[in-house]
């Protein structure tokens, strides 16, 4: 092969850049040497040695292409395939990947209680001084050793309709009074087993990262510290705050210790310098990570006020960029402490999976529980109550699993980016209403809408929307299932609730909505060959079923016709003569104080409730639901 001496540095070569692979490469460099250097490149032979260096270059622009594309399409969530890339990629998204999945079901746990005589009318009813407290994380077990927690407390002397604590006679006396009762409440479990381990820490380190390497890790319990200090699990190391449930008793909130039979707990804001991050790696081990400051050397708190927002603070930074939580609305440069010469106690649940989902009524031996002391009472009655406790699972354990899937990470993460846990439609706004914890007080029914205000503009009284607020409406069940309004304590509650997940932006008023009761009068006629009795009760039964509670949501209206129909279809029933629906108000007579015009309500056969939101309820239906058969 010749070379020449003529220089083409001054002339302009076209180069392509559409070449991703060898062949294409090779042919476009033969081409570029054909076209630019004629008389020093002309042979294209496999023997000779130029074309080595051809290929060579075809190769390394091949195998650079590659990568190139790899690590594009690995940056992205929707195309990445590597496992480890899609764990960052989510945790960056605020997904966090499980790696195990725990099964779920509902307990049923007993207890004895001795009986006590009311001095009034010599009845017997249960002593519920003996009634036990069990606390959360009580540990129960299957005869193969595949262990629950609860996830709630068993208060066995609290019940309500979402809670309720069924009670029997389980045994008489000598003079065939009651001398036992027993007590059934139901509380949800988990599967897995707890496991300790601990860490030694030295000097403190910024940031400093320990590592387990347990496989099947569904959650971290607790750490605590030599000193006793709990540190407590954030979702990122900027939020210094979180919400904690307290018992609600006197020496926690005095004004609303009042509510605690149906609202036992309160839900604080407590703020947490000691504080920490978990984050799974794609091989399955959890690391957990600390804060980098110190009690002795923290940072000034920032709080954002109309002097540093989007005008500048002082060291002239601007403020509009960052992302304000409501539920943080502090900042602080330290990130949390950094524990330091000290032993970490680290309590974490292991296990899960497919095994974890057991048959019914095979969870009946008890591993260890704890319950809160009672005084004054009789230490060997008190013992045997405590050993009268007893367990069963009367439905199968459901939902373990293996952990997420690479396609299930990646749905998972773009979902929660998207909804990043905010509360942003009206739909999103009463999931989370009744999503609140029944410790925390029940929310039954609930219905939002856009709050509004007289117009400024006009001397009518036209009402315009209020876009700056929410009107949410409540409403809850007593203990005999009857709709009523929720007690100061629970609306506390659902406020601080909804405070973790409301835009910055929205404001929401909570308000009762208003129960309308009523009752039915109906007539039909029924074919000769059917007894008329039978008829009229399965129509009764009909009805009952047809306005359940649970059924019915606020601003929900009647439609004459569906009940028509739904009598129409018994068994039985030849037609439908008359469906009439009447309004039951006084709270002299158990019902609700409003009235309702039920006649002016209706248009076209159908009963609309009041434009303030409300709910019809047949409050009484052994006694408001009224029919006969007609003969003709």
């Amino acid at each position: 092969m010749a070379y020449s001496k003529v220089s083409n540095k001054n002339q302009d070569k076209d180069v392509k850049y559409l070449n991703k692979d060898y062949n294409s490469f090779r042919d476009q460099l033969m081409e570029f040497a054909e076209v630019y250097y004629p008389n020093n490149f002309n042979d294209f032979s496999e023997g000779n040695p130029g074309m080595m260096f051809l290929e060579m270059a075809a190769y390394v622009g091949d195998v650079l292409s590659f990568y190139t594309d790899t690590q594009l399409r690995e940056s992205f969530l929707l195309l990445a395939q590597e496992e480890e890339n899609l764990y960052n990629l989510a945790y960056s998204m605020g997904y966090k990947p499980k790696v195990t999945t725990a099964a779920s079901t509902m307990l049923d746990v007993y207890q004895l209680v001795p009986s006590i005589q009311n001095v009034g009318d010599s009845t017997y009813h249960p002593d519920y001084t003996y009634a036990l407290d069990i606390n959360t994380n009580s540990s129960f077990k299957t005869a193969d050793d595949i262990k629950f927690y609860t996830v709630d407390p068993v208060r066995f002397n609290y019940s309500s309709s979402i809670d309720p604590t069924n009670t029997s006679v389980y045994q008489y006396d000598s003079t065939d009074n009651p001398e036992y009762f027993l007590l059934k409440k139901s509380v949800k479990a988990i599967s897995g087993e707890k496991i300790t381990t601990q860490f030694t820490i030295g000097a403190a380190e910024r940031f400093k990262t320990i590592t387990l390497f347990n496989s099947d890790i569904i959650s971290i319990e607790s750490i605590k510290d030599d000193e006793g200090n709990i540190w407590t699990e954030v979702p990122y190391l900027a939020q210094d705050t979180v919400f904690e449930e307290v018992e609600n008793t006197g020496a926690n909130d005095p004004k609303l210790q009042g509510f605690n039979h149906q609202t036992p707990y309160l839900l604080k804001l407590k703020k947490v310098p000691k504080r920490f991050v978990t984050r799974f790696k794609s091989n399955e081990e959890l690391e957990i990570q600390f804060g980098p400051g110190s009690t002795d050397n923290a940072d000034p708190i920032i709080t954002p006020d109309p002097n540093n927002i989007g005008l500048g603070i002082k060291d002239g930074r601007n403020k509009l960029d960052t992302a304000y939580d409501p539920s943080n609305f502090m900042y602080t440069k330290s990130y949390g402490e950094a524990p330091a010469n000290t032993t970490l106690t680290v309590t974490y649940l292991v296990g899960g999976g497919l095994k974890s989902n057991v048959s019914a009524n095979t969870i009946t031996q008890i591993e260890n529980i704890t319950t809160t002391p009672q005084p004054n009472l009789s230490a060997n009655m008190a013992t045997f109550i405590r050993g009268s406790i007893a367990v069963n699972n009367p439905e199968s354990a459901k939902g373990g699993g293996a952990g997420d899937s690479v396609e299930e990470i990646r749905m998972n993460a773009m979902a929660n980016f998207s909804a990043q846990q905010r509360t942003v439609t009206k739909d999103d706004y009463i999931i989370r209403t009744l999503s609140l914890p029944p410790r925390l007080g029940t929310v039954s029914k609930a219905y939002i809408t856009q709050d509004d205000q007289i117009s400024p503009m006009t001397n009518e009284p036209n009402r315009i929307p209020n876009p700056l607020a929410l009107n949410l409406y409540t409403l809850g069940y007593n203990a005999d299932k009857k709709i009523t309004t929720l007690n100061s304590a629970t609306k506390h509650n659902l406020m601080t609730y909804l405070e973790q997940f409301r835009m910055l932006t929205d404001a929401i008023n909570i308000k009762d909505a208003f129960p309308i009761n009523f009752s039915i009068d109906f007539e039909v006629t029924a074919f000769k060959n059917y007894n008329n009795q039978e008829v009229l009760l399965e129509c009764i039964s009909e009805l009952k079923d047809y306005f359940n509670i649970d059924k019915w949501q606020i601003n929900q209206p009647i439609i004459i016709s569906e009940l028509e129909n739904l009598l129409a279809g018994v068994k039985g029933v030849q037609t439908v003569e008359k469906v009439e629906l009447k309004n039951k108000s006084g709270t002299s007579l158990g019902y609700s104080q409003y009235k309702y015009d039920f006649i002016g309500a209706t248009k076209k056969r159908v009963i609309y409730p009041s434009l303030d939101p409300s709910i019809f309820e047949l409050k009484y239906p052994d006694t408001d639901i009224k029919g006969r058969v007609i003969t003709y």
